[in-house]
């Protein structure tokens, strides 16, 4: 994001090359067609140094950070330099004078109150000097009132194309700045709710632990006692399955956080496999070069479930359990896709909850797609959310491979 000052000073610019050019052709016409008696060496020597001082400006603006100090300095040399210029051809009846107007204008545009006020000062300073020690105008093929007026217009003009498109350029820059800030805000709160929801589940991960693990037992003995019913067995078995991923789960949540470097690590494999446990009901049809193997974080692996359980649920709810999945690595990234067969969306209302405990679904908490958001954004990828052919919704995602790899 660019700061009001960086922007600030590439606006200078474009307004001194402008001067620059402007200062130039203004002196050949006053010389050559007005018959304006001007002294040719500080004038051009003037239009010679703001330009150089530009281009050495432009070189460095790329990539500044520039305090509200340096953007005065920059205004302070327009200031010396439009003093100059307008002292050296006519002073105080040179109607370009008027032109520190923008200055300050632009000044009270980007800067804070007291930078203002400072740049306001050193404009009529400016104005003053040139105005007392200025160097009358001689000679010409217009007489002293016919020029003012003539000139006047033309500084009117000028300085009516400067304010409406550079002053707009900065307003645009300062709402657009203030968006970010809002999104950023946003982003701050959510994630100030997930560290609490991380907490709060590292503390009940460690009260669930013990009965899980004695539910685990008691299945496995139900099982053993049951070994002559084979419906029953497997849907014990399959239960004592889902117990085991629960008490992964768990484990997981309740293990001390020791930074990214001990972040667990899964496969697309894995994450297929226990999601099928949770959702036999559900048909899932994958693309046959799925990368399978490809090593993930846990928090990838999670997004991909979360993205597979709503596309469950929206299938659920319009009769056809069915969920597409289309997941590949393209271009050093890995690309996924999700498609339903529910009721779709409207595409007017329609948005991925950035936000905590905000939920689409009746019974749904708003976690799962928050967290979902808060890993996109953490590897530097995309999520998006567009309507299928014929019904149902197509969810994506998009994810650099250096960053997971990065996140290992």
């Amino acid at each position: 994001m660019d700061s009001p000052d960086t922007s600030f000073l590439r606006t200078l610019c474009s307004l001194r090359w402008l001067a620059t050019a402007g200062q130039a052709i203004a002196i050949v016409i006053a010389t050559w067609l007005l018959g304006l008696d001007l002294p040719q060496l500080p004038l051009w020597s003037g239009v010679c140094a703001l330009a150089l001082f530009n281009l050495y400006v432009q070189l460095r603006v790329h990539g500044s950070n520039p305090a509200p100090l340096t953007a005065f300095g920059h205004i302070l040399v327009d200031v010396i330099m439009l003093t100059w210029m307008v002292g050296w051809s006519g002073g105080i009846a040179n109607p370009f004078g008027s032109l520190f107007l923008i200055l300050i204008a632009l000044a009270a545009l980007a800067l804070p109150r007291r930078w203002t006020h400072a740049v306001a000062a050193t404009c009529v300073a400016g104005y003053a000097a040139s105005a007392a020690f200025g160097r009358p105008l001689h000679g010409g093929h217009l007489d002293a009132v016919h020029l003012l007026l003539w000139g006047t217009a033309t500084n009117f003009l000028l300085s009516s194309v400067v304010v409406l498109v550079f002053a707009t350029r900065l307003a645009a820059a300062l709402r657009e700045r203030e968006n970010q800030l809002a999104l950023l805000r946003e982003r701050f709160v959510r994630n100030e709710g997930i560290v609490a929801l991380a907490t709060h589940a590292a503390s009940v991960a460690h009260e669930l632990n013990t009965p899980l693990a004695t539910m685990t037992l008691l299945t496995d003995d139900i099982a053993e006692q049951c070994a002559d019913t084979p419906e029953l067995r497997d849907d014990l078995e399959t239960l004592s399955g889902l117990l085991v991923q629960c008490r992964e789960r768990v484990l997981a949540l309740a293990a001390p956080a020791e930074g990214a470097r001990n972040r667990a690590r899964t496969t697309i494999g894995n994450v297929l496999e226990q999601w099928r446990l949770v959702r036999p009901t559900v048909q899932l049809q994958r693309n046959a070069d799925a990368p399978l193997q490809l090593t993930l974080d846990a928090s990838v692996g999670h997004l991909l479930q979360v993205l597979l359980n709503n596309a469950a649920d929206a299938g659920e709810q319009a009769g056809q359990a069915q969920v597409d999945l289309d997941i590949r690595v393209h271009d050093g990234q890995l690309h996924g896709q999700v498609r339903d067969y529910g009721p779709g969306f409207n595409a007017n209302q329609a948005a991925l909850p950035g936000t905590l405990f905000n939920s689409g679904k009746t019974h749904g908490m708003g976690v799962g797609l928050a967290l979902s958001h808060a890993t996109i954004e953490r590897l530097h990828g995309e999520l998006w959310m567009r309507p299928a052919e014929g019904r149902g919704t197509r969810v994506g995602f998009r994810l650099p491979l250096a960053n997971l790899e990065a996140n290992a």
